[in-house]
């Protein structure tokens, strides 16, 4: 039996969101190969041992006393435990850590980052692909230079002068995004229709970040491609398409499914299936990522097909995206999840 080390919550505006994944993977965990110990790190930052069912995985309803304990990573390279704050000195040994943390400070790199120097094996990207994948500006950069187009767009850093996003911005044309540089789930993203929008647009994407991007609008669908990496190469799941009634696929949109809807496998040409697939392998390569990722595109119109973003960590419970493409290429949620775990403990 191998102990898996399971990190959810974090300081994220994706707090809530990781929470869901967290349940449907400890759910899902082979009780016969694998024990978990479950550590959630609360919205300040703080690490607690969490022993409570999944079923209480819910925001705010985790967090009580007689389910935790304060904790913090043993950081000696190769000790691989978590250490009890509780007075005890106990301390949690465990094989591998699977980071079920979605957004800033748990999907860019950082937490990867401390679990490698610890020289504890990870589920999932590391430390660099993470980081890459969260900066929308040089994974764009790199994707690129793989040979896969990006929309148009132009980098700004805070205390950019006004007058300089406005050019910028008549440049590119409207309507157009402002975004983070680096944020997930869409958070901080503006449709801007005209340059009357563009200042408040400018302020919530600097709200989350020290940069922003100015991006043109892309007329086509959102299409992604989910991506495992295996011992024997990579395995590509179906492409999902994203409709959408009006607006843009803001975080409202992406967990409610309000307006929008998703259709997977996409209804689209055989051929157009297989672009989306190549490109979705060399965005994974170009970034180097590793165990698991969900690459995302727009379709346009006239046929080209325009990078847009990677989810080193995409939604994992059984209905999210990348489980979805992955079930429909016929990898059930369970053997999805005890999978990847299994190829970093060989177990």
């Amino acid at each position: 039996m191998k102990t898996i080390l399971l990190l959810f919550g974090g300081c994220s505006s994706e707090h809530a969101v990781s929470l869901e994944s967290a349940r449907a993977v400890l759910e899902a965990l082979d009780p016969g190969r694998f024990v978990p110990l479950a550590v959630g790190i609360t919205r300040e930052g703080a690490w607690y041992r969490y022993t409570g069912g999944p079923e209480s995985l819910l925001d705010g309803e985790w967090l009580q006393p007689r389910w935790t304990s304060p904790c913090t990573l043993r950081l000696d390279r190769g000790a691989a435990a978590v250490v009890l704050l509780d007075g005890s000195g106990r301390q949690l040994p465990f094989d591998a850590a699977f980071p079920v943390l979605h957004g800033k400070n748990g999907e860019d790199g950082t937490v990867q980052g401390l679990l490698e120097l610890a020289g504890v094996p990870v589920v999932g990207c590391g430390t660099l692909a993470g980081a890459l994948a969260m900066d929308k500006h040089r994974a764009h950069l790199l994707a690129a230079a793989a040979g896969v187009p990006c929309p148009r767009g132009a980098v700004f850093r805070r205390g950019a002068a006004p007058e300089d996003l406005a050019a910028a911005a008549a440049a590119l044309g409207y309507p157009l995004f402002c975004k983070p540089v680096r944020a997930g789930s869409s958070f901080g993203v503006t449709r801007v229709e005209g340059p009357e929008g563009l200042p408040v647009a400018a302020a919530v994407a600097f709200a989350h970040d020290d940069e922003l991007l100015l991006e043109a609008a892309a007329a086509g669908h959102e299409v992604g491609c989910a991506v495992l990496g295996e011992p024997g190469g990579l395995t590509v799941g179906a492409v999902d398409w994203v409709e959408l009634a009006g607006g843009f696929f803001d975080y409202h949109e992406k967990y409610t499914l309000e307006t929008a809807a998703l259709r997977c496998p996409a209804p689209l040409p055989p051929a157009d299936t297989a672009r989306v697939q190549a490109a979705a392998r060399t965005v994974y390569e170009a970034l180097g990522c590793r165990g698991f990722a969900r690459v995302d595109f727009f379709l346009e119109a006239d046929g080209r097909l325009l990078f847009n973003e990677v989810n080193t960590i995409p939604g994992l419970t059984a209905h999210s995206r990348f489980p979805t493409m992955m079930a429909a290429a016929g990898v059930g949620f369970r053997d999805l999840i005890n999978g990847l775990v299994a190829r970093e403990v060989g177990a």
